[in-house]
């Protein structure tokens, strides 16, 4: 079956119209001129504020004109995900997508359906002649997935709505009222180099799941970038000289590959160290990283390397640096409330780059994981910078949508839903500094592995969510 076919045949139309549309973060001009134009091809009040994100306007259907009005809510990026071996530009192409099953994959990239399928919801009620609604107002967001710039950028005054609605959750039994703040902590060297010994090896760890850094860290997923660590580590009685290194990728996806060039000072130990710690790597991973792939290869290079003072100074970082669950929420059971992604590790020409996501439904607590790789990188002489906190949005379970939306669940699908806060990153709490009255709720279809190349949408769960959506557009409480 091809996803033209697929149902709600409105919604599989604008997904695909949209993912025709290149939308890195950062990189969202082409989405937000398609955007624009949609609105205003369709006669709406449309408008681009100062920081790129888009409003458009509809009013309240008939018979719908007493109820509350409601802001409908989605990011118009998406994460840039592909595997190694797959020649594609997300600057320039439209994603590929095909039908699985259940479920619909693109051809080894992310998907973008975190958040296209909520942005192509929302044109689809913008669009609809026949769907019942109160007056609405849809805000696409900007760089949601790279500092959540476009909801730190939104002004007081402008959405005049009294309910929020974020379509952006990925478990469709599932109604969020909460989720993290967060921060990035930036660790940044520049040393000298040297001459490499003569025994260069390339050591790579690829074939890692990956996913996402808040909703899957808690999963046991490999870190490629700390595993490599550990054969680094190894190296440190070789005398050890780092070459290169590139591990990882976005700050907000947990690394799939990382790569290393280093020289060492004997070959034939650096070969028995290594190759007995990957064997109880694959062995301590054999469970849940089923298509891991490390290899230890003899190589050369004409680069310089760092010392190996230096190099040891870089080892230790990435050893010591605080990767995965930092601490369980003890009010909110199963919840995640503090964690740490090691992200992206690049070494080159003498220059250390080592970006994390730090994340915490506790401001204090994100404060301390901040606080803890401070001093990891800067024992080890490595400059850190934080930026781009936000912060978390605190649960208000008492709200009078959150009541509706439950009971709506219940009565549709024979079962409670699970009302819940999560671990990652909504742009709720930062739209409700400005808007502090708004009540806000987070729901949407099921979406699997997003942040990664194995990103997927679940068909099914597509249309029980439209189905609810509607529902709940008609059971939008009168004014107040």
């Amino acid at each position: 079956m091809e996803y033209s076919q697929l149902e709600p045949k409105n919604i599989w139309k604008n997904f695909a119209l949209l993912n025709a549309v290149p939308r890195p973060s950062k990189k969202e001009e082409r989405v937000i001129a398609f955007i624009k134009k949609f609105g205003e091809d369709l006669g709406l009040d449309t408008l681009v504020d100062e920081v790129g994100n888009v409003i458009i306007r509809k009013p309240a259907t008939s018979g719908m004109e007493n109820r509350q009005p409601i802001v409908m809510q989605s990011h118009l990026d998406m994460v840039c995900q592909k595997n190694s071996d797959v020649d594609f530009d997300f600057d320039t192409q439209g994603i590929q997508m095909y039908v699985d099953g259940d479920w619909v994959k693109a051809k080894g990239t992310t998907l973008g359906a975190d958040n296209g399928l909520g942005v192509a919801t929302i044109m689809t009620i913008l669009e609809s002649n026949d769907i019942p609604h109160p007056a609405l107002e849809a805000l696409f967001t900007i760089d949601e997935e790279t500092g959540m710039t476009g909801a730190l950028g939104l002004k007081g005054g402008l959405l005049h709505g009294d309910i929020l609605l974020n379509l952006d959750t990925e478990e469709d039994d599932e109604i969020d009222i909460g989720c993290a703040g967060g921060v990035d902590v930036t660790a940044t060297a520049t040393f000298g180099t040297v001459d490499a010994k003569a025994d260069v090896y390339t050591i790579q760890i690829k074939g890692l799941q990956g996913g996402h850094s808040g909703m899957d860290i808690h999963k046991g997923f490999g870190n490629a970038n700390k595993i490599l660590g550990r054969f680094l580590f190894e190296g440190l009685n070789n005398d050890i000289q780092i070459i290169n290194i590139d591990g990882g990728g976005l700050r907000n996806a947990i690394p799939r590959e990382a790569k290393a060039i280093v020289s060492v000072a004997n070959a034939a130990d650096f070969e028995k160290v290594t190759s007995d710690l990957k064997a109880s790597i694959l062995e301590e991973f054999a469970s849940i990283e089923k298509d891991i792939v490390i290899t230890i290869e003899k190589s050369s290079s004409s680069d310089k390397a760092l010392s190996f003072e230096d190099s040891k100074k870089v080892i230790y970082s990435i050893n010591a640096a605080h990767n995965g669950v930092f601490r369980m929420s003890p009010d909110v059971e199963g919840l995640v409330e503090a964690s740490n992604n090691v992200a992206r590790v690049e070494v080159k020409d003498g220059a250390v780059k080592i970006l994390n996501l730090t994340r915490s439904s506790v401001d204090s607590t994100k404060t301390e994981v901040a606080q803890q790789l401070i001093s990891s990188f800067e024992s080890n002489g490595i400059k850190t910078e934080l930026t781009g906190s936000y912060p978390g949005w605190k649960p208000n379970p008492g709200a009078e949508i959150i009541q509706i939306m439950t009971d709506l669940y219940e009565k549709d699908f024979g079962a409670k839903p699970m009302v819940v806060a999560c671990h990652a990153g909504l742009e709720c709490g930062i739209i409700g500094t400005n808007y502090p009255k708004m009540e806000m709720v987070s729901f949407g279809p099921t979406i699997k592995g997003a942040h990664s190349p194995d990103e997927r949408a679940s068909i099914s769960s597509v249309q029980k969510f439209w189905k609810y959506l509607q529902e709940i557009l008609q059971n939008i409480p009168e004014k107040k």
